[in-house]
């Protein structure tokens, strides 16, 4: 497997969308003290993070938790949230939970007017690409993705230049920008079955040098890798878990396949999102090491508490840019909107649509 791009990979500039809006459309700005009618409309959503959020944190969070929940209402909204949001927003406020596709292909089944993205800046887009009739709005405009901002549209067409006829597959992890310049996108369940789809010796896959690798090791189709990676999950590494199972032989380590070769090698299940949530929950009993950012951790544990967690906790700083207060002020402002302008719209969505009809 080859590799192409930078090395090693930097932050690039995002380039995020925020549309306006009129100051009619702005909503009071409701009462966010902690009262006893609060806590008794909260309490049935406490009871979901109780063993993860102090009683001593649920009055901060519990007045933002009502008033979303009512101003989503009033605005005909959804609330999206990723894995790795925090547990006060995936458990309390959110009408739709999972990983970046599923939130998006989820949201577009929905009859609501306003999709609210808990999540980064890539995620909002890839809503906006499958419900364009709807407003999509990201909490903060700086919720970025460094695995994303490392390949820009640009890069893509330079890829193709230099290696004419072979087709680029991206991982949906990436820009508008970039999914309007490849071929098709694949998840990181899906990846292999898309790279062998195409029927050819090889591939350009971007951006993740990592899940390339793995894809490399499960295919025969020869893989040309961009040198890009997630910055929470390129921090395990192989001696960190060996360290984990020397202390407890009996705990299950569980990785995601953005994670180095060295981890994937330690891990006793490799898989995406969805299929890392599967394995632990089976784990009835048993300890269970998830390699991957460690709000996802706390999450599954709301649905798994036979299950015992062990955190190594590498957060994304990103994601932790989308708090309570930020959905309620984007929710009461209408801010910040995604917008795509629709050329490049057409061409991002239709490298998403081949793979969702391809794996369906």
């Amino acid at each position: 497997m080859d590799n192409v791009g930078p090395g090693p990979v930097g932050l690039a500039s995002a380039k995020l969308a925020g549309g306006s809006r009129m100051k009619d459309d702005i909503l009071p700005r409701p009462d966010l003290t902690y009262t006893p009618e609060v806590a008794a409309e909260t309490a049935h959503l406490y009871e979901r993070v109780s063993h993860i959020v102090p009683p001593v944190e649920w009055p901060f969070h519990a007045p933002y938790v009502a008033a979303i929940n009512r101003v989503k209402k009033q605005r005909d909204a959804v609330i999206l949230a990723h894995n790795y949001q925090t547990p006060e927003i995936y458990n309390c406020v959110a009408d739709v939970v999972g990983d970046s596709l599923q939130l998006a292909k989820l949201a577009a089944k929905t009859s609501a007017r306003i999709i609210v993205q808990g999540g980064v800046h890539f995620m909002a887009e890839t809503s906006k690409l499958l419900s364009p009739e709807k407003m999509v709005l990201i909490p903060d405009l700086k919720a970025g993705c460094s695995l994303a901002e490392s390949i820009t549209g640009a890069d893509v067409r330079r890829l193709r230049e230099a290696y004419p006829g072979v087709p680029v597959v991206a991982y949906v992890n990436t820009s508008a920008e970039v999914k309007a310049e490849v071929d098709i996108c694949c998840t990181s369940a899906n990846a292999v079955h898309v790279v062998e789809s195409l029927g050819v010796p090889r591939v350009l896959f971007v951006p993740d040098q990592y899940l390339a690798k793995y894809v490399q090791s499960q295919t025969k189709v020869e893989i040309i890798a961009w040198k890009g990676a997630c910055e929470v999950h390129e921090r395990f590494t192989g001696a960190e878990l060996r360290a984990y199972r020397d202390a407890d032989p009996s705990i299950k380590i569980i990785a995601h396949p953005e994670c180095p070769p060295d981890v994937i090698a330690e891990a006793d299940f490799t898989g995406s999102t969805a299929g890392m949530i599967d394995f632990a929950k089976a784990q009835h009993g048993g300890k269970v090491l998830l390699v991957t950012e460690c709000s996802m951790a706390d999450n599954v544990a709301s649905s798994a508490r036979d299950v015992e967690f062990v955190r190594p906790c590498n957060l994304c700083p990103h994601m932790k840019r989308i708090t309570l207060p930020k959905i309620l002020d984007s929710l009461l402002t209408l801010t910040h909107q995604v917008e795509i302008p629709d050329e490049l719209a057409a061409r991002a969505r239709r490298s998403v649509e081949r793979m969702v009809n391809l794996t369906q």
